[in-house]
């Protein structure tokens, strides 16, 4: 059972007297920075040169350096750019800049995980990842609650590295409301299944087929995207907010009996068995196939991957979708 910790367990002194550079400014980076710095932290932001979030960051009160130079300059570096750039950043901005001591810091363990970044053995490696989206992140936290957080510690050098990733998740708000310790393994691969058998390959894919299902029987294509998609949202808060009983307890007593009776001959053994090969697929130790085809796609230049996105951007639910949700002037907020 993952141990929890609250902002009691978090030692802020820590934090003081040091640098810590956030390398990335976008939906987590400018989250986590702000949060950082409102609690009272120093913290600079490292940038590609040219990039077209300095001027906001600037404007959000920071001191803004090109990605190398911020690593000099700090006695911690949080990479919070795009799993694909970070191995080629690291080696040409900052691994120069690390001495015995530093620390670097993530908020995924992809590129450690699977051996894209190999840091010398005189600096702290851990993990900082707040589990929500960066305005999510930085609204609750202005509202004076905290997303909860995952810590990790790859790498130990100075024997304060798990205090440091205590310390570093209070700033960004996770004391507030929980922080778990896991391993840079266990948070890689569970989130990369996570994100491929149900948060978005399995919800999107279960959404398609069952949008084709309808039309492909007769029915009306506005009809289908409402009952197979716009209600998602519905069904999904309820979850959030408590759970599957929650959502049992909401719903008609006729949607719980079909749930019952329905839902186990959709997604039944044979998924199951499936499930469990996307999950080898992703484990380092049976051979991380899909961690080798994303690297390999991102150096060819991203073939597959542009593919797919035109492919299933083409989907007819998109259309649809486009014009119900043009009649729906509230989801503009």
């Amino acid at each position: 059972m993952a141990q929890l910790f609250y902002d009691d367990s978090c030692d802020l002194n820590l934090m003081k007297g040091k640098t810590i550079a956030v390398i990335g400014y976008g939906s987590q980076g400018h989250a986590q920075a702000q949060n950082m710095k409102d609690t009272g932290f120093n913290v600079i932001i490292g940038l590609k040169d040219g990039s077209k979030s300095a001027v906001q960051a600037k404007k959000d009160g920071f001191e803004v350096y090109n990605v190398a130079d911020a690593a000099k300059k700090a006695d911690i570096i949080q990479i919070l750019t795009p799993d694909t750039i970070q191995a080629d950043m690291y080696e040409k901005d900052i691994k120069p800049g690390l001495s015995a001591g530093k620390s670097i810091v993530f908020s995924h363990g992809f590129n450690i995980h699977y051996d894209l970044i190999v840091p010398p053995k005189d600096i702290d490696v851990y993990m900082v990842a707040p589990k929500g989206p960066g305005h999510l992140v930085r609204r609750v936290f202005t509202e004076g609650g905290g997303v909860p957080c995952l810590i990790a510690v790859y790498q130990d050098a100075t024997g304060d590295a798990r205090k440091k990733a205590l310390a570093h998740a209070g700033g960004v708000g996770g004391g507030r409301s929980g922080i778990l310790e896991t391993s840079f393994r266990e948070e890689t691969e569970t989130d990369l299944f996570g994100e491929q058998v149900v948060l978005c390959g399995g919800v999107a894919n279960l959404i398609m087929a069952g949008f084709e299902t309808l039309t492909e029987a007769g029915y009306d294509p506005e009809i289908a995207y409402f009952e197979c998609l716009h209600e998602v949202k519905l069904i999904t808060d309820l979850i959030y907010e408590g759970g599957l009983d929650r959502m049992r307890f909401s719903i008609s007593d006729t949607a719980e009996y079909g749930d019952y009776v329905s839902g186990p001959r959709i997604i039944d053994a044979g998924v199951k068995a499936r499930m469990k090969e996307v999950l080898n697929d992703i484990q380092k130790d049976k051979g991380a196939a899909f961690a080798k085809r994303w690297i390999a796609d991102t150096k060819a230049g991203y073939p597959e991957f542009h593919k797919l996105r035109e492919k299933n951007a083409a989907h007819p639910i998109e259309d649809v979708g486009r014009k119900l949700r043009g009649m729906m002037k509230w989801l503009a907020k």
